[in-house]
C-alpha cells in the first residue's frame, strides 16, 4: 500500500476536515487509528454485544470466540507458540507491574534497569525497592544510547534475577539488541522483561525463537484503541507470577472459605474485559500485516534521513540518540539553543500544523540528569512521507531565523506566527 492509500484509511487525516490536512509526528505517543478498526470495535457493540465466557447464548458465544482468536493473533504475530501466553490488561505499564508486583522477590534480589527508562519501567522498581528490599542497578548507556556489553556482564555479574530493559527507545529512538541482551542474560541465570512499545509497531519479531521471557506492548502504538495491553510471556512463564487483582473470571471455583484460580493467562484477567477494544487491536494487527512491518520500516527511515540531513547543520539543532537514522528510523528528537521546546511545538502546530511531542517524554530522569529542561520529538509512521519531513524542516527552519541566537529562553515565537488556516482553540498544559 502505498502512502496515499494508507492515508485514506484514517479519518483524522482526512484533508477535507476542519483544520486539516495535518502532518502528524506524534505516533511514538498514540498512532491513529485506521477505519478497520473503528469499524471492529463498532461491530462488537451493534453484532455481538455480550459478555465472553457468561452465557450460553449466541451474543456470548461469539465474542468469546472472537476475544480467544485475538489472543491467537497477538501470539502469531509477535512469534509465541501458545496463545495461553498472551494476556490482555490496560497497557504495557500494566503489563510491566504484572511482572514487577507479581513476581516472589527475596530482600536483596537485584533487578537491572537502564539509565533511561520510561517511568513505567523505573516507578515499580523504585516501589518495589522500598516495600520489599529489592535491589535496583542501573545499566549506564553512552551518550547517544549504544549498547556495551561489557557493561552488561558487570552488571549481571552481581547476581541480577531480572533484567528489565526497553527494546527501543522512545527518548531517541535507538534499539537495543534483544537477542544479545537475552542470551547473555540467561547465562547468568537470569530472566528478561522488554518495554516493546516503541520496538512492536516497527520490527518483525520472534519472542520464542529469542527466548524472551516477558514483552510488553500498548495497542494505542499499534494503530489500536487505548486501554489495551498485553503481555506476552514464555510458555510456563506465568505460573511463576501471582495475580494483580482477584475476583470475576479469574476463579474456576468458589466457596465462603476459599476459591480456586483459573489456569493462566484467564487468572490475570479480572473483571469484565474490554472487548471492543481486544478486537480493535486485532485488526490493527491485521492491517499491520496488510501493509508490511518492511515496508513501514522503509518508509519512516526515508523521512528520518531527510529530516536529519536538511538539519545536519544547523548549529543550534542539537540532536538525541545516534547521528545515524538509520539506528533511530522512527524517531528524530532534539532540543533547540535558545528556544523552549514547548514555545517551539506550539509554534509548528499553529503556523505550520505539525504536530510533535515536547517535554520529558516520560523519562525525567533521563534530562534530570543532565540539567535539560525536555526536548522536541518527531516520531514517524507508516502513514508519514517525505512531504511531512519537509513541512517539520521547514518549519524549524522558519523558528530558527524568527528566534535569533542569544534570545531569552521562552520566546514564545507561536505568537508572532501567521495566523493558521484555522480556528484556533484555546490552548492548555505543556504548550501553552
Amino acid at each position: 500500500m502505498n502512502v496515499r492509500e494508507v492515508r485514506a484509511d484514517f479519518p483524522a487525516l482526512d484533508p477535507g476536515r476542519v483544520g486539516g490536512p495535518w502532518v502528524y509526528l506524534d505516533s511514538a505517543c498514540m498512532s491513529l487509528v485506521p477505519r478497520p478498526v473503528l469499524e471492529a470495535m463498532q461491530r462488537y457493540y451493534t453484532d455481538f454485544p455480550g459478555c465472553a465466557g457468561r452465557s450460553v447464548h449466541r451474543l456470548s458465544e461469539e465474542v468469546g470466540r472472537r476475544y480467544e482468536a485475538a489472543r491467537e493473533r497477538f501470539a502469531r504475530f509477535f512469534g509465541r507458540r501458545e496463545s495461553g501466553s498472551v494476556v490482555f490488561l490496560r497497557n504495557a505499564t500494566e503489563a510491566i507491574n504484572l511482572v514487577a508486583q507479581g513476581t516472589d522477590w527475596k530482600r536483596g534480589e537485584r533487578v537491572l534497569i537502564s539509565d533511561r527508562e520510561h517511568n513505567s519501567n523505573l516507578v515499580v522498581w523504585q516501589k518495589l525497592s522500598e516495600e520489599r528490599g529489592i535491589h535496583v542497578d542501573i545499566l549506564s548507556l553512552s551518550e547517544d544510547g549504544a549498547f556495551d556489553s561489557e557493561r552488561l556482564e558487570e552488571a549481571l555479574a552481581r547476581g541480577v534475577r531480572l533484567v528489565s530493559l526497553f527494546h527501543t527507545s522512545n527518548l531517541d529512538g535507538r534499539t537495543l539488541p534483544l537477542a544479545e541482551i537475552t542470551e547473555r542474560a540467561h547465562d547468568r541465570g537470569a530472566k528478561v522483561l522488554f518495554d516493546g512499545c516503541q520496538a512492536a509497531p516497527h520490527l518483525r519479531l520472534e519472542l520464542d525463537r529469542l527466548g524472551v521471557d516477558h514483552y510488553a506492548v500498548s495497542a494505542h502504538k499499534l494503530l489500536g484503541p487505548n486501554g489495551v495491553g498485553t503481555l506476552l510471556s514464555a510458555p510456563g512463564a506465568l505460573e511463576e507470577l501471582r495475580p494483580l487483582l482477584f475476583g470475576g473470571e479469574t476463579v474456576e471455583h468458589t466457596t465462603l472459605t476459599g476459591h480456586r484460580l483459573r489456569p493462566p493467562p484467564h487468572r490475570f484477567e479480572a473483571g469484565l474485559q474490554n472487548y471492543s477494544g481486544v478486537l480493535g487491536a486485532h485488526a490493527a494487527l491485521d492491517y499491520l500485516e496488510r501493509v508490511g512491518l518492511e515496508e513501514i520500516e522503509e518508509r519512516q527511515r526515508s523521512v528520518n534521513a531527510l529530516v536529519s540531513r536538511a538539519l545536519r547543520d544547523e548549529r543550534r539543532v542539537r540532536l538525541l540518540g545516534p547521528s545515524d537514522p538509520a539506528e533511530r528510523p522512527s524517531i528524530f528528537a532534539c532540543t533547540l539553543e535558545g528556544i523552549d521546546v514547548h514555545d517551539a511545538a506550539l509554534f509548528l502546530d499553529e503556523a505550520r500544523q505539525v504536530m510533535v511531542r515536547s517535554g520529558r517524554h516520560c523519562v525525567h530522569s533521563f534530562y534530570e540528569a543532565r540539567g535539560l529542561a525536555g526536548s522536541l520529538r518527531a516520531s514517524f509512521y507508516l502513514y508519514n512521507d517525505d512531504a511531512d519531513g519537509q513541512a517539520l524542516v521547514d518549519g524549524l527552519v522558519e523558528l530558527l531565523e524568527r528566534v535569533p541566537p542569544g534570545a531569552a529562553s521562552g520566546t514564545s515565537a507561536a505568537r508572532s506566527a501567521p495566523a493558521p488556516p484555522r480556528d484556533a482553540a484555546p490552548r492548555s498544559g505543556a504548550g501553552s
